[in-house]
């Protein structure tokens, strides 16, 4: 490890005990930061609206590590007792909804959040933290500083900090702004949508670099710049291989377990899965017998009637959270990992963070998503699993049936390649170098 001889300021809402896929990109990079030259600064709220605690992932936050917190004051409270929500409950993502009839209430809820909460509820933290900053780093200095979104609140926090001191500035995108799957849904007037608009090509002009997870955002971020496309770059999520050292020995599943490990949004729901397997449970008793479906996260109650409809309650295992140590074990344990894409507009350039974690399990994985784009670029390159379209009933069936007849055969493996350049501390590697390029 090398001694740090510079610093690095990191603007994060999501961070431990905070729980979830937000949480694990930067923590992750912290984690590592050290080995090349960087010693992080997290900057972040005391007391932000988690969907989920984790006090598990602590264990990755650096030892002496400065955490920076300061109170944020969101309008969730008020939003809660709006749609008839208690204080305690949770703010789902994505626009995950676990009511069968959503209220009146919710969807005008959605309406004053998409247009006067410009770019999100978080903007509200922004003034405060920019002064707060400006102190700090005067006394403090850093040779750089890096926003994640979204919230793309913390965007705009990084680009204040950059227009007082000038310190060199990374914006790093884990989901689109204006191009997320859920954006149509936010219900913006033209005048929203034309300040969500300025307000993303802003930061993407004034950022030294713009760091995204995949390649189409990156292209995206350059066509809608319209200039410098050198500053966009692309450093996908990963998994850590000290994650899966601490698993233990790993006992499958005795069932043949189809595991989605992760939030079920509407926008994921399988319909062709449902429709696949209530045939195969009625043709075949035996792979009735042995099949376990296991959601593990939050579940939108579409997918939950999609099930239903479907006949296929007795084989679902639901589970409403697990730690991330779990998760890896649960992972390891199941049979075959599901992978599921959005079925929206934006499809070809999705590829979640779920899908490295997948790979490091080395178990088969099943896909349902696009045939061409990131996602079916990162099968055909890792040779991790079988992939079918939304809607290709024959190629799920023959994908599934193939699966199943291997678990019977106790022969089901994975069998991966090229994974090792998505170790987390390799990807940290790459980070530092191209903060050791900026200016």
């Amino acid at each position: 490890m090398q001694t740090p001889v510079k610093k690095v300021l990191i603007i994060t809402y999501y961070w431990p005990p905070g729980g979830g896929a937000g949480v694990q990109r930067w923590l992750k990079f912290a984690k590592y930061l050290r080995n090349y030259g960087w010693e992080p600064v997290i900057y972040t709220p005391e007391n932000g609206e988690m969907p989920v605690i984790d006090p598990s992932l602590e264990k990755d936050v650096p030892p002496g590590i400065t955490i920076l917190k300061q109170p944020i004051w969101e309008p969730y409270n008020s939003y809660k007792r709006f749609i008839g929500q208690k204080k305690e409950d949770k703010i789902n993502t994505g626009f995950l909804t676990e009511n069968k009839k959503p209220k009146k209430a919710e969807k005008l809820a959605v309406w004053i959040r998409g247009n006067f909460f410009i770019p999100d509820a978080r903007k509200f933290w922004i003034k405060p933290s920019v002064k707060f900053l400006t102190s700090y780093l005067m006394k403090h200095p850093v040779d750089a500083i890096v926003s994640t979104g979204p919230p793309h609140s913390m965007h705009l926090i990084a680009m204040g900090l950059k227009e007082k001191l000038g310190t060199p500035w990374l914006a790093d995108f884990r989901d689109p702004w204006t191009n997320i799957d859920y954006y149509p849904e936010l219900m913006l007037t033209g005048a929203s949508d034309r300040k969500h608009h300025r307000m993303e090509k802003a930061v993407l002009d004034k950022a030294d670099a713009v760091v995204s997870i995949g390649k189409t955002m990156s292209q995206e971020f350059a066509v809608l710049l319209g200039k410098d496309p050198e500053k966009f770059m692309v450093i996908p999520n990963g998994f850590d291989p000290d994650d899966l050292e601490t698993t233990g020995k790993v006992v499958m599943d005795k069932k043949f377990s189809l595991a989605h490990i992760g939030t079920l949004v509407k926008s994921r729901n399988p319909e062709v899965l449902w429709k696949v397997l209530a045939a195969l449970v009625k043709e075949n008793p035996a792979f009735a017998a042995d099949l376990e479906i296991k959601l593990v996260g939050k579940v939108d109650v579409h997918v939950m009637q999609g099930i239903e409809s479907a006949g296929l309650q007795p084989f679902l295992n639901k589970i409403d959270y697990l730690p991330h140590s779990e998760v890896i074990r649960t992972q390891q344990q199941s049979q075959v990992l599901l992978l599921l894409v959005n079925n929206t507009k934006n499809a070809g350039g999705i590829l979640t963070g779920k899908f490295y974690e997948y790979l490091s399990a080395k178990r088969p994985i099943l896909c349902i998503g696009p045939e061409q784009g990131e996602i079916a670029d990162a099968f055909n390159e890792t040779k991790c699993g079988k992939l079918s379209g939304f809607e290709e009933e024959v190629r799920l069936k023959s994908n599934i049936l193939e699966y199943y007849n291997a678990f019977k055969k106790g022969t089901l493996v994975s069998n991966s390649s090229a994974t090792e350049k998505y170790s987390r501390k390799e990807l940290t590697k790459e980070l530092a170098g191209l903060l050791d390029s900026m200016k």
